[in-house]
């Protein structure tokens, strides 16, 4: 790996081995089934419905950005997703496979088993609006802690692919740092780097600016974008940072009280919306 400064200017040929999938800067997700699929997803709690019957997917590749306003349904998504949370009704497909249900004998589908679970969460990364590091953990710990006894990988295996990851992240000097020792644009590298470290096919960003002061915000912002950039890791995103939203998007989803009311590329959502409410969330946050 080399050691250059963020921010990143690694091609494909330069990213060390496994340690995110890579592509040519700007090629476009691949076509063909949808990685991910929400199949009539309903989701309440008691008598408030959050989403509702909600349908949309994401490409392999893709980078999708989930904006709105704040109640709109987003993050719970991307709980969703992290099968942090249940559906209460419909299904979510990950590569052809429910997510957070299994097959019966008489061919229909019913919710899975905590191990279903545990296995259907290796495929996916999470990086939370709070950094949620092990504050007893160094920052090498933090990362490797997952892939040895989530994934069963050799730690001398985990220890040198989070060193990539450090240096990937501008980090690799905080090898041997705990997390009270870090700024929190810098613990927010971390966990970007533990999310990588378990390999997931997607990587969903929930607000993950929102806790830093505004003077780290840029910081963060520039290695998401280089990431988007520089590999083919499939992005769902959940930010107020429009412009950031602009920049690493292939399709942004405007949210309002748990429907999609409008989607598309950046440049047709931010300049030319065709919906009333997606015009007055994006004239109240420009």
């Amino acid at each position: 790996m080399a050691t250059e400064p963020l921010p990143l200017q690694k091609t494909a040929a330069a990213a060390p081995r496994d340690a995110v999938p890579a592509v040519a800067p700007g090629a476009a997700p691949e076509t063909g089934p949808p990685l991910v699929r929400f199949d009539d997803v309903v989701k309440r709690y008691g008598d408030h419905v959050v989403l509702d019957r909600l349908n949309f997917s994401v490409r392999r590749g893709e980078h999708v950005t989930l904006i709105g306003p704040s109640g709109s349904g987003k993050t719970t998504i991307l709980r969703l997703l992290m099968t942090l949370e249940k559906v209460s009704d419909g299904v979510i497909w990950v590569d052809g496979s429910p997510l957070s249900h299994v097959a019966a004998a008489d061919g229909s589908l019913r919710p899975a088993g905590e191990k279903h679970l545990r296995e259907a969460r290796k495929k996916i990364g999470m990086v939370f609006q709070q950094f949620n590091l092990f504050p007893n953990m160094n920052v090498l710990r933090n990362i490797t802690e997952a892939p040895v006894n989530v994934l069963g990988m050799d730690r001398a295996e985990a220890e040198e692919r989070a060193r990539e990851l450090l240096d990937l992240v501008g980090l690799s000097a905080k090898t041997d740092a705990h997390p009270s020792q870090l700024s929190g644009g810098q613990q927010q590298r971390v966990a970007i780097a533990r999310a990588l470290a378990m390999r997931p096919e997607i990587l969903l960003l929930d607000e993950v600016t929102s806790a830093l002061d505004p003077e780290l915000v840029a910081g963060v912002l520039e290695l998401l974008s280089d990431i988007a950039r520089n590999t083919d890791i499939t992005m769902v995103c959940v930010t107020h940072e429009m412009n950031f939203a602009r920049d690493v998007s292939k399709k942004v989803l405007m949210f309002d009280a748990g429907h999609v009311v409008e989607s598309g590329p950046p440049e047709k959502i931010f300049s030319d919306p065709e919906h009333e409410r997606t015009r007055a969330f994006l004239d109240a946050v420009l």
